[in-house]
Parts: C-alpha cells; structure tokens; sequence
C-alpha cells in the first residue's frame, strides 16, 4: 500500500486526472461485460450464452484498446487511430448484427430473445461511446450516435423484428449511445482543461519573473545609461586634448573618475534595493499569489517593528517558500506563522501536497534554493531548517535572533 500509495502521491494533479480518466475508460470493459455478459448466461440457452458471453468480452477489450490509444492521442503522444476506430465500428456493426442473428435463430426462448436483443443494443452504445473520444467535432459525434441508433433500426427490420420493437430498440442505442459519448467528450475536456490550467500556472510563474527582470534591467538602464554616455564623451575628449598636450584632460579624467564613482554607488543602490525584500508585503503578496492558485493560505503574526535587514532576510525566506509550493507539489493548504520566541524571530512556512521523491529546490539540504536562503539568514545570524513533515507535508523553518545590533528593536507589533 505504502508503493501504491507513493506511487499516486508522486503524480501532478495533471498526471492523476488522467490516470482517473484512462482507468475510467478501462472500467466500462469491465462493466460492459459484468452488466451485459454476465446476465446472458443466466438468461440464454447453454449454447446462445456462450457466443453472446464470448462477443461482449472481445468488443470490451477492443473499446478498451480504442479508448487507451485515443487518450494517447488526445494528449499529442501517438497519432490518431483511425483504422481502430474504423475497426471499432465493425466490429461494433458486425457483432451486433450475429447477437441479432443469435435472437432469431438461438432458439426458442424468451430469455434467449431477450439477452440478444440487450447484447444488440448494447454492443452498439458501448462502441459509440468508445469511438467518441477519437473524434474531435462534436457535429461527428451526433452524427455517429444518430447513425448508429437508425442503423440499428434499418437491421432489425429485415431479420424478422417487429416494428414497434425494432424502434424502442433504436431509442435505446440512442439514448445509451448518448450518455456514453457526453461522458467522453466531457471527460476530455475536463482532462484538456485541467492541463491547459497547469500551464497557465507555471506561464504566470515564468511571466512574473520575466517581469521583474525587466524592472531590474530598466532600473539599470536608467542608472547606467546617462552615465556611460557622459563617461565616454569625456573619455573621448581627454583623449583629443591629452594628444594636443593640453592640460585639461587631467581634469576631464578626474570628472570621468568621478562619474564613474557615481555609478558604482546608484547601482549598489539599486541592487540593494533589489535584493531588499519588505516582510509584511512579502506575506500578504504570498497569501494573496496562493490564494489565487486555489491553495488555502493561513497567515499570523506582523513584521512591524522588526529591523530592515530581519525583514529582508525572512522576506526572501516567505518569497522562496511561496515559488517552491507553487512549483512544486500539489498543495491544497499552506501557513505561514510569524512569532517571537525567546528573543528569537521564528519564520515558518508549511504545506501539504510534497511528492514523495522531493520537491525540487525546497526538499533537500543540498538544494540551491535553500542554500542561497542559508546564505542571507547568516548575515543577520539566522538559521534555516526545512524537511519533511508527516505523509505528505513540508516545513520550512526560519529563526533570527533579536541581539547584538537588532537588540533594541521595537518588536511590539509582532505576536508571539
């Protein structure tokens, strides 16, 4: 239980619905054959259940087939099956008609009449059903299950069925051969959606962080630009007026050194503003990005009060934290708890949903996420725990101490 178990916890919430969605299909085989295979022998003679009992179950497995091969198909990884399909719907109109043939010619009997005829008209809706999943335009499907329903009508007719029978029969093929491919059709799309979801997730991650790095690379720009433009101008003309002996190219030199000096200060400025990261925005942008990802967020305690570069630190530790339970996983709730304790800060960030083999950067001690994260908490004496809580839940765990320089700070806004 413990594999099958890691086995189911180690898939994306993709990846599940679509082995919910192919083993769906693989049950209708067995339920085929259960509702519409197994009653025949009851109620047919010894020698007509055999052959009905036989057909139910090789048309069970061949929709079986036909539906694995479609899914595949549906998910871009085989072409179409066309000749299946074509053979599905063949070997759906042959069988059919023999469970016909059975009913008039199997003997006397109305069980043996009556287990035909439902093999008739169930052998039919099974193979639309199956065969609506091949097939994209909705207009096709309810053109198959029409022609089915009147084919089956057009059949029974001249191998001796009453008319009012050979009708119902027909409404009966329609209205199972319906249900059949609506739920087909509709389980693909869900199956599609679901997909399409998971990748406008991961788009919006990746649109997030181009987005930034275009604020960072205009913030350097408009630093850098007006600088280097002067700084090579006047490099230019130190260099005319060094050729022609003239004096002032030392002091053009020095205004370049200068500029140049300017320039190193504005970009520390804006990395450091870049790398800075402000707590109590850092909380409520993570509630409100996991919220929005339909993951149940929960978050206590307040970063007022507490230094600038405590704030950074744990912000960077709530930022990570955040990215790795929507990139990794498959969270349903997160809480976040911010709390004084012992004239310590304590941090920490906890989901459920971890797969078992990891969650990427935020699973393990080696992990560059967390090794960076390391690296930011010891400049203000902080320390880092993350690992693995219970079946299927991670912690992350973020503690500074409020001595030395940060002694002072008013810390009242924060609950313990």
């Amino acid at each position: 239980m413990s594999g099958a178990g890691g086995w189911w916890r180690g898939k994306t919430t993709p990846a599940k619905v679509e082995t919910y969605t192919r083993w769906s299909f693989h049950f209708f085989a067995v339920v085929e054959v259960a509702v519409i295979g197994l009653p025949a022998l009851a109620q047919a003679g010894a020698g007509v259940a055999g052959w009905l009992v036989a057909m139910v179950v090789a048309h069970a497995l061949l929709c079986a087939l036909t539906a694995s091969r479609a899914l595949d198909w549906t998910r871009g990884r085989r072409e179409r099956p066309v000749r299946l399909l074509w053979a599905l719907s063949a070997a759906s109109s042959v069988l059919a008609v023999a469970a016909l043939v059975l009913r008039e010619h199997g003997g006397a009997g109305d069980g043996t009449k009556n287990a035909a005829a439902t093999v008739f008209a169930m052998i039919l809706a099974f193979g639309v059903g199956t065969m609506a999943l091949g097939v994209r335009s909705r207009r096709r499907v309810v053109a198959q299950t029409t022609g089915f329903a009147l084919g089956a009508a057009l059949v029974s007719l001249p191998l001796g069925v009453p008319g009012p029978e050979a009708v119902v029969t027909a409404f009966v093929v329609l209205l199972s051969g319906s249900f059949l491919a609506a739920t087909s059709v509709f389980s693909l799309w869900l199956l599609n959606a679901v997909y399409e979801l998971d990748e406008a997730r991961e788009t919006r991650a990746r649109l997030a962080v181009a987005e930034e790095r275009l604020r960072f690379g205009r913030d350097l720009h408009d630093v850098l630009g007006r600088n280097l433009a002067v700084i090579a101008l006047k490099s230019e003309l130190a260099v005319q007026l060094a050729r022609r002996e003239r004096p002032e190219a030392v002091e053009q030199m020095i205004e370049v050194q200068r500029i140049a000096q300017e320039s190193q200060r504005e970009v520390r400025d804006v990395v450091r503003g870049y790398r800075d990261a402000d707590l109590g925005a850092e909380l409520s942008g993570a509630q409100g990005v996991l919220t929005a990802a339909g993951i149940a967020c929960e978050v206590t305690g307040e970063a007022g009060g507490l230094p600038a570069e405590v704030q950074s630190a744990l912000g960077w530790v709530v930022r990570e934290a955040t990215t790795n339970v929507l990139r990794h996983g498959d969270a349903e709730r997160c809480a976040v708890g911010l709390r004084v304790r012992e004239g310590c800060v304590v941090l920490t960030v906890e989901n459920d949903g971890v797969v078992v083999r990891g969650s990427g950067g935020s699973s393990g001690s080696g992990g560059s996420g967390l090794a960076g994260l390391r690296e930011r908490l010891a400049v203000v004496d902080g320390t880092l725990e993350a690992g693995p809580v219970g079946a299927d839940g991670f912690r992350v765990v973020a503690s500074v101490p409020l001595s030395g320089r940060t002694a002072d700070a008013k810390v009242s806004g924060v609950t313990s």
